[in-house]
């Protein structure tokens, strides 16, 4: 029987969890505030802890930089205490909860950490169910140069947590397959990936797409339709370009995230959902909080982690396997022998200007191996190019 600790300074909600848990077959005992916490850890074994993290004496920060051998450590969290999670998680937090809790999510987490804990796996990997998706470092972006290494260990450390994510990068960069990693690499992994480009949808229907509508709730809905938050529920929404969605959109998603409902166009009736949201952006959206065209609150709510992807301009070192990579996929698509490069071309690759990025690169590779017969030299990239 796993052994769990409680620590929080509120008594109905130690109360609760102790006996949600203890029906769950799971022993538990209490802590009342950080320093009773910490006293126990040093003093007996435990399986899992769940921490709050306002607490008076000594708050949940402190306790995990207290401890030195931790057993997993679970965050509990407040709306206002998320960006303190995310610390929390940088000294080795596994995860945590937001309150109010929700049942179903508190018991995938702790059986998530405890089967973890059990497989002697690092706690911040997906479950074992989810391992085909899962490496020690995110085998689906091609690269080895520091920032590309960095990035794939921010995404393996947290793809499996309900973090919201806000990734950034220049148009091409390759933020979509980063999406994509976090969701396969999440505990959500077998549920939908929905993904919608709000830089592609007219302003008149993007909440039509997002939150659905009822049938002639316009004049061409024709009949009902589920948006984008419905056809994810369990999964993970990504809000590409999330930087273009006009205002009143931005508030109907500020209320879905913060209410974790929705109501379809032409209704009044409100839907509840469980989405992940990872969301995107090529702009500054500090730039765009100062020019009134993007909600402060709704960034906070969206940037609890913030991932950047780097420009291919700024790691050339990748532009050899990221080659090598398309020559191999091309070939395999065309059904035709892999075109051959030659050292010399993939020099000259190496020193041109990726405006586009990762995307150019690809068109490049491509366009070469149709106007090149089988082998690439450094003069068909200069003609070509």
């Amino acid at each position: 029987m796993s052994k769990i600790l409680v620590i929080d300074d509120q008594q109905p909600i130690r109360r609760t969890l102790k006996e949600i848990l203890e029906y769950e077959n799971y022993a538990v005992e209490e802590a009342t505030d950080g320093e009773e916490g910490v006293k126990k850890i040093k003093s007996e074994q435990y399986d899992l802890v769940l921490c709050d993290i306002k607490m008076p004496k000594m708050d949940g920060l402190e306790v995990l930089q207290a401890i030195d051998n931790k057993p997993p450590i679970v965050m509990i969290s407040g709306h206002g205490d998320i960006e303190t999670a995310v610390q929390c998680m940088k000294q080795g937090a596994v995860d945590y909860i937001e309150k109010p809790l929700d049942l179903n999510k508190l018991l995938a987490t702790i059986s998530k950490a405890l089967t973890n804990r059990n497989n002697n796996t690092q706690p911040t990997s997906v479950s074992p169910r989810h391992k085909s998706h899962s490496s020690p470092i995110t085998d689906d972006i091609i690269g080895t140069s520091p920032s590309i290494i960095a990035m794939k260990k921010l995404i393996d450390k947290i793809a499996a947590t309900e973090a919201k994510v806000l990734i950034t990068g220049d148009n091409g960069s390759g933020k979509e397959l980063v999406a994509r990693c976090l969701h396969q690499k999440s505990t959500r992994s077998n549920q939908p990936f929905v993904e919608i480009n709000c830089a592609a949808i007219p302003n008149e229907l993007i909440e039509s797409e997002l939150f659905g509508h009822e049938k002639g709730s316009f004049t061409s809905a024709i009949k009902q339709r589920k948006g984008k938050f419905e056809q994810a529920d369990g999964g993970t929404l990504f809000l590409d370009e999330i930087g273009d969605m006009n205002l009143s959109a931005q508030s109907k998603v500020l209320r879905a995230l913060q209410e974790k409902t929705i109501t379809r166009v032409g209704s009044e009736k409100d839907i509840e959902v469980n989405v992940r949201i990872i969301a995107a952006t090529n702009k500054n959206l500090k730039q765009e909080i100062e020019k009134d065209t993007f909600r402060e609150d709704l960034y906070h709510r969206l940037c609890v982690i913030e991932l950047h992807v780097p420009a291919l301009n700024d790691r050339r070192e990748d532009i050899p396997l990221l080659a090598d990579y398309f020559l191999t996929q091309i070939a395999k698509e065309s059904g035709s022998n892999k075109t051959i490069i030659e050292p010399a071309a993939v020099e000259a690759l190496s020193k041109l200007d990726f405006s586009g990025n990762v995307r150019q690169l690809r068109n490049i590779i491509e366009r070469l191996t149709i106007l090149c017969e089988g082998k690439i030299t450094a003069k068909d990239v200069a003609s070509y190019s």
